[in-house]
């Protein structure tokens, strides 16, 4: 029996590890077709990836040719091998980040080189038992220093990767002194072939399909502005239809976009930083005001947050009967609606540099419907109605007030953004042509109607009415 039992599991190994190997080449085409579709859709999401990745390449043909050319090869001998290697570490996808980490590694190797050589020749002036002794005290010195300097946030945000290269050098240069005896001939090599390989990548980044940070960091932080936006738009337009039975997926579609302004502090942190370090380019002057940026992005994710918790209304299982809704359905509407259209000029005015003029005409209508909104809360409407049920609308009224602050907050960013980076006022040609057409039509409007009545109430509960075609006494 136990022969039997034995030779029956081995049988059964046998036909499972067939049957595997078997299945091996169609497991092996699924999993190459999983890879084609998910390198097919890299590229497609961002197809300046594709053109980076040739452009590293592009960067390293050039570099290896110090080995290719017995010249060079003569001139930096193995030394070349650090050109190569400042390209892999230094070129990045823009260019702020490849021209901050490759002026990051020059001006930490030529100043670290430099400690380096004279730490060495310090030490070795004070004879062959007190060297090394020195050598070492040196270098744990620098360490020490450079390590705790690396933990200020100035320093971490901008120069911490040349504060990891100062520690290198200083240290490969210091050291292999003490067993190499040219040790200003290794340290100018190393010197040269890595600003060599910094300078190829720089070169490469900026003049071939060049990806600039600071215009992602302009692009994102209008789409942002643009998300928040189009989710108060459908809010607004869930409100005025929610009396009328009418579902609206407008707000609900739009949820995972304002999701992700929550989360783009980071982002937004990193492209500024790169962004420092580019030099002028297209719209972008010299000296741009990067933190301005930042600043609209905060004020954009407290706005965010606002929605956020504005947007658990929509599927609240508390449910405010529909009489208290449709009093200050007209007024909340209005507020959402109105920022959400600031919010979309303010983003445009970003994305096309110009002056956001109309966007404060849409503040201007949301701060008088939110002043509308608080009068109608004082009246007392909801004195004998269940507080339960006023819950719900009493905090979508508040987070709506809440938001008109932000936006009005946005707006004043963005308008200092304007007057900051010089935005072009084209808009004025335009606002004014159509201010004069809502004159004219308002104009028209009144001598249209300009007969109106005039009812006067006095004591004694006596009534006179007046008809009066004069145009002196029209009130609007």
């Amino acid at each position: 029996m136990e022969i039997g039992s034995v030779s029956h599991e081995k049988a059964g190994c046998f036909t499972n590890g067939l049957m595997w190997f078997m299945s091996l080449p169609g497991k092996l085409f699924a999993k190459l077709v999983e890879i084609a579709k998910q390198t097919k859709k890299i590229g497609k999401d961002d197809p300046r990836r594709v053109i980076h990745s040739l452009k590293v390449g592009l960067a390293l043909t050039l570099v290896s040719l110090f080995y290719y050319f017995q010249p060079l090869y003569n001139s930096f001998g193995v030394s070349a091998m650090w050109a190569i290697m400042t390209v892999v570490v230094v070129f990045e996808f823009s260019v702020g980040a490849t021209l901050g980490k490759g002026l990051n590694r020059g001006m930490a190797t030529l100043l670290a080189g430099a400690l380096g050589v004279g730490a060495h020749y310090l030490a070795s002036a004070t004879g062959k038992v007190a060297e090394p002794i020195l050598l070492a005290l040196f270098v744990f010195l620098q360490a020490f220093t450079s390590t705790f300097i690396r933990f200020f946030p100035q320093v971490k945000a901008r120069y911490d990767y040349g504060m990891l290269i100062f520690i290198l050098t200083f240290c490969l240069v210091s050291i292999s002194g003490f067993r190499v005896g040219e040790i200003v001939d290794m340290a100018h090599k190393r010197l040269s072939t890595i600003l060599i390989g910094a300078s190829v990548c720089v070169i490469v980044s900026i003049f071939v399909c060049p990806v600039w940070a600071g215009e992602d960091l302009h692009k994102l932080v209008a789409q942002n502005m643009e998300k928040l936006g189009k989710f108060l738009e459908g809010f607004g337009e869930e409100i005025s239809k929610s009396s009328e039975g009418v579902e609206s997926k407008d707000a609900k579609t739009t949820l995972i976009e304002y999701k992700s302004v929550l989360n783009s502090k980071n982002a937004e942190e990193i492209l500024a930083n790169f962004a420092r370090w580019e030099p002028g380019h297209g719209q972008f002057k010299y000296r741009h005001p990067w933190k301005q940026y930042l600043k609209i992005g905060s004020l954009t994710r407290q706005c965010a947050c606002r929605v956020d918790a504005l947007n658990g209304y929509i599927n609240s299982e508390i449910k405010a009967p529909e009489e208290i809704k449709n009093i200050i359905k007209e007024t909340t509407t209005k507020m959402s609606i109105e920022s959400g259209k600031a919010l979309k000029e303010l983003a445009r005015s970003i994305k096309t540099m110009t002056c956001p003029l109309s966007a404060n005409k849409h503040v201007s209508n949301a701060k008088t419907a939110a002043k509308n909104l608080k009068s109608l809360l004082i009246s007392g409407f909801w004195e004998d109605i269940n507080l339960l049920e006023v819950i719900p609308v009493a905090a979508v009224a508040s987070i709506l007030t809440d938001i008109v602050i932000c936006v009005e907050e946005i707006a004043e960013s963005v308008n200092e953004l304007a007057s900051l980076a010089h935005f072009s006022s084209k808009e004025t040609k335009v606002d004014s042509s159509k201010e004069s057409n809502i004159e004219a039509t308002q104009s028209r409007k009144i001598h249209a109607c300009s007969q109106h009545v005039v009812i006067t109430i006095q004591e004694g509960a006596q009534v006179q009415s007046s008809v009066q075609l004069t145009d002196q006494n029209m009130k609007l």
